[in-house]
């Protein structure tokens, strides 16, 4: 078996960087390998998807049950995605991706073996398919953040849209094989021919030669780097917006997404073939919105990108819902393909590009949590519509209601890529002048940092101070407070707490370009000559019972001096 060793992602992308094209990114030779056997596994999700989804037509043809085995998908991506997302970022992604392909092979081979004896029952097939959206959502992070390390910065964008055209490729002509093969041979063929999909993507992964990164520091556990992701969602305006935004967009749009087998069976009095012709327009189209992606990326802002593919997917669905013709209803569902495939790829570039390494699988694993949450709920929501107003009513429901959310940037614009700068900075975690070296577990510790500000800089320092207590709080800073001296008002502090030494050094490796900016920023209007003075100081607390009793560090607590504000305490403990 081959090895396939990644190549070293330059973040130059200065002019005399290599020209960046639609196809740019298959010059490395993993990110190619990766990709093809991506395609081909997509080809079999795709067939299972159709084979699974007719089956429940018959089995249980209510529109509620139908819809039901798409929400099955997606609902573990919304309900695993974090603990995915952390696993990601603490463990080899490689490694991942293996255990979730290896999982996913291992419950399609049972679900074919179960069709084919007749055992399957609507509630085993939604579980089943439950099983497979699990390691979809634990596949899913890993991959994401791995694109990363597969291409060039300057070709991340043109490598998410050739995933989407992967996808997009299998679903032009999967669900036709899949209808094909589901009218031929029955699902149970269907499920094995996913199963067997899954062995290529497993050969790629076993080749793939990662490089082991050089952690200086030691892993976060699960639990704190779950907390730590979703501190860093709370304090990042960028991934709020890209989240309301994918939340809303992918409510309703799981209206067309979720009922295109009604579309098929009750619009146009199609069979299983007609469901296949359907998802292949649908597809055909995004693999079209891919190939165009990056020129209308150059032309237009990733808000102008996020508005009209929302109105354009909103057009698609009415005249779906409308028409009772197969030609005119394919024509939309490309329309609407292309729609989609520019608006989630919008939303995933800007994740990536927005967000530090160091967090990249969690908040791509948020990310993901909301768009498919959003799928999810308004997939069973939308089915539950059509179930007692018909199919008709529900997707023009849903398409009015996406199109109002084209204004949305009105309120949340979509954030900017190019003018941010999110790539690590080197860091001497031991060796900076002033900085003790302790143990790890060490603290909790009180940094302090003094600065000495004239009165005319007051105003925009303090403007400068409040983005420095949000990147200091997003890198995992506690208690950030900002003093000033009461006998020279000329004298700030800035003052923040970590549990421990090792949590202080976290905070310092998780700087970046941007970080570093605004530090910068702030040193700018220190108006001393040197460097401004900063303290590391250790909490302790004495162990109650007297003068007499021996004095023990509590790494929970802080002590607290009666005559000092509560800000001002640590500092005197020491």
């Amino acid at each position: 078996m081959p090895a396939f060793r990644s190549a070293q992602p330059s973040t130059d992308d200065s002019h005399t960087a290599p020209t960046t094209s639609t196809f740019s990114p298959f010059r490395s030779r993993i990110f190619l390998a990766i990709w093809i056997a991506s395609l081909v596994s997509n080809f079999g999700s795709l067939v299972q998807s159709v084979g699974a989804t007719w089956l429940m037509t018959s089995l249980a043809p209510s529109a509620d049950m139908v819809a039901l085995v798409q929400v099955s998908t997606v609902l573990p991506i919304m309900l695993f995605s974090l603990p995915a997302g952390a696993a990601a970022d603490v463990w080899d992604r490689r490694v991942i991706m293996l255990v979730a392909q290896g999982a996913m092979l291992a419950v399609s081979a049972t679900l074919a073996v179960l069709a084919w004896l007749g055992q399957v029952t609507p509630w085993l097939l939604v579980a089943l398919t439950f099983l497979l959206g699990s390691g979809a959502a634990l596949y899913g992070p890993a991959w994401q953040s791995s694109v990363r390390e597969q291409v060039p910065r300057r070709e991340l964008s043109a490598a998410v849209a050739l995933n989407s055209v992967a996808f997009n490729l299998a679903r032009a002509a999967g669900p036709a094989l899949g209808g094909a093969i589901v009218a031929w041979a029955g699902a149970q063929v269907a499920f094995g021919v996913n199963a067997f999909s899954y062995l290529g993507l497993i050969a790629v992964l076993l080749a793939w030669k990662r490089p082991a990164s050089e952690a200086r520091l030691p892993a976060e556990t699960m639990m704190a780097a779950m907390l730590a992701g979703l501190r860093f969602a709370r304090l990042s305006h960028s991934l709020q917006t890209v989240l309301v935004r994918a939340a809303a967009f992918g409510f309703f749009a799981a209206a067309l997404w979720g009922l295109i087998p009604l579309v098929a069976r009750d619009l146009l009095s199609g069979s299983a073939i007609t469901y296949g012709l359907l998802l292949a327009a649908f597809g055909g189209g995004a693999v079209g919105g891919a190939l165009v992606g990056g020129q209308v990326r150059e032309r237009f802002t990733s808000e102008m990108i996020v508005a009209g593919g929302s109105a354009a997917f909103a057009g698609a669905g009415l005249v779906v819902g409308l028409s009772p013709y197969l030609p005119i209803t394919l024509l939309a569902l490309a329309l609407g393909g292309a729609a989609w495939l520019m608006v989630l790829s919008t939303f995933n570039v800007t994740v990536q590009l927005r967000t530090p390494r160091w967090v990249v699988g969690r908040a791509m694993a948020i990310y993901q949590a909301g768009v498919f949450g959003g799928l999810s709920l308004g997939g069973w929501l939308w089915g539950v519509v059509a179930e007692h107003y018909g199919v008709p009513t529900s997707l023009i429901a849903a398409a009015l209601a996406l199109a109002v959310t084209a204004f949305l940037g009105r309120v949340l614009p979509m954030p900017a890529t190019d003018q941010i700068n999110v790539e690590p900075i080197p860091s001497n975690l031991e060796g900076e002048s002033g900085r003790p070296s302790l143990d790890m577990d060490s603290g909790p510790v009180v940094a302090s940092t003094e600065y000495r500000i004239a009165p005319g800089n007051v105003r925009p320092f303090l403007a400068a101070a409040s983005r420095l207590q949000r990147m200091r709080r997003r890198n995992g800073a506690r208690r950030w407070a900002l003093l000033r001296d009461a006998t020279d008002p000329e004298v700030w502090i800035e003052r923040f707490e970590t549990p421990t030494w090792l949590d202080h050094l976290r905070v310092r490796e998780r700087m970046t370009v941007v970080d570093r900016e605004v530090e910068d920023r702030i040193l700018s209007y220190h108006q001393d000559e040197g460097a401004p003075l900063t303290r590391y100081l250790l909490a302790y607390v004495p162990v109650a019972g007297g003068e007499d009793a021996p004095n023990v560090r509590d790494p929970r607590a802080t002590v607290f001096d009666p005559n000092l504000p509560p800000a001002l305490s640590a500092e005197r403990s020491v």
